[in-house]
């Protein structure tokens, strides 16, 4: 059985998991580069995997996945939309991905820093969405 640190740190790489793929879906329709649009269509697809991995374990293990909400969803399409109203160049689209990517690091990176409250399975599930989201930044970076 998983203590609550552990249901709670699933919970948030889902929830990143699941929020990267919605701001990709609410991109992949103004983006113009084809470099770029095959970029985050394999981001996609990369997180989509993450997303069944953990969804795997959290059905495994009898954990409710709490997902981002209609609201929230809604708040993000949005804030891209206006993003991207006067501005739907790759170096905006891809800063913008950045942006979420380096905030998604930097999450993902203080849940792995309490290693010593992680299970070990947990702690691989973050770790392998860790690696996968430093080699986004460094090939999102190209398209700045």
């Amino acid at each position: 059985m998983l203590n609550d640190y552990n249901v709670k740190a699933v919970n948030d790489a889902y929830k990143n998991a699941h929020i990267a793929m919605q701001s990709i879906s609410d991109l992949l329709p103004d983006v113009k580069d084809e470099g770029l649009k095959k970029e985050l269509s394999g981001e996609f697809k990369g997180y989509e995997t993450h997303i069944n991995d953990i969804s795997a374990f959290m059905k495994e293990h009898d954990i409710k996945p709490h997902d981002i909400g209609a609201f929230k969803k809604a708040i993000m399409k949005g804030s891209i939309k206006m993003k991207t109203l006067f501005d739907d160049s790759k170096n905006q689209i891809a800063d913008m991905m950045l942006k979420g990517t380096v905030n998604g690091i930097n999450e993902l990176s203080q849940m792995k820093n309490e290693r010593e409250n992680l299970d070990e399975n947990v702690e691989n599930l973050i770790s392998e969405l860790l690696k996968t989201e430093e080699s986004y930044e460094k090939r999102l970076r190209k398209y700045l």
